[in-house]
């Protein structure tokens, strides 16, 4: 039911695969999703998901801390045995032998920079598979944000643990609506791939495409994710990060 139509997409084996998913529009248990997603990877293939804290104002601690609100597949998958989660309010949770690599320690300050799982899937030359959901749920577009060097930031903050002791982390992010991060639709073309995965409809692209073709607006119009002035909040507190 899954297998088939994951390969017929393009998920490969041996490949680094970072998941975004909506369960419910896929139609499935959590458990068969993740187990379809290992088996067309394969043992040389590494299975990664967001799994940042649910709660920026209690300590973060990987044991411990659900992600309920990146959806029931991204808060089952890190449970599971053999799954590594970075030490991070930002974290992400990985399978595979880049496991170790991607989840290292990065920093909290710039969550999805290039020095971040997302970063690093980019430089292993992984791909990107949405299941349920748009672009607006992509947080590699966030990496080319970094790398294009966007000046716009949201006030945000983390709560970490250092020797014990509770510390409230303050930084700009480099965050917005992210609701037109569905431009990408139009501008990867063929280089994103479309189909449907059980119920839902599904977009695969590899994480050099996605960041290559955001780079490439980014980099003629910094505010090309923003909407204009006075449309969205979001967008409106970002904007006003740019000095």
């Amino acid at each position: 039911m899954l297998i088939d139509p994951l390969r017929a997409l393009g998920v490969r084996p041996g490949g680094v695969l970072l998941v975004h998913s909506a369960l419910s529009r896929v139609g499935v248990s959590p458990n068969d999703l993740i187990e379809a997603l290992l088996a067309v990877l394969g043992a040389a293939g590494t299975l990664v998901m967001p799994s940042m804290a649910d709660d920026d104002d209690v300590p973060f601690d990987r044991a411990t801390m659900p992600c309920r609100a990146l959806g029931v597949v991204a808060d089952t998958f890190w449970r599971m045995p053999g799954v590594l989660r970075s030490d991070n309010p930002h974290a992400f949770a990985a399978f595979g032998p880049q496991a170790v690599h991607i989840t290292r320690p990065h920093p909290v300050d710039i969550p999805h920079g290039v020095d971040s799982p997302p970063g690093r899937v980019f430089q292993l030359n992984g791909s990107v598979l949405l299941l349920g959901v748009g672009h607006d749920c992509n947080t590699t577009l966030h990496v080319a944000e970094a790398i294009a060097g966007v000046r716009y930031r949201q006030p945000k903050y983390a709560t970490v643990l250092e020797n014990g002791r509770a510390r409230r982390c303050e930084y700009g992010e480099t965050d917005h609506c992210c609701e037109n991060f569905a431009l990408l639709d139009a501008w990867l073309g063929d280089e994103q791939k479309i189909g449907v995965v059980g119920k839902a409809q599904a977009r695969l692209a590899r994480s050099r495409d996605i960041v290559g073709a955001a780079l490439e607006r980014l980099r003629r119009n910094e505010t090309v994710f923003l909407h204009p002035p006075g449309v969205c909040g979001e967008c409106d507190v970002a904007r006003a990060g740019i000095r």
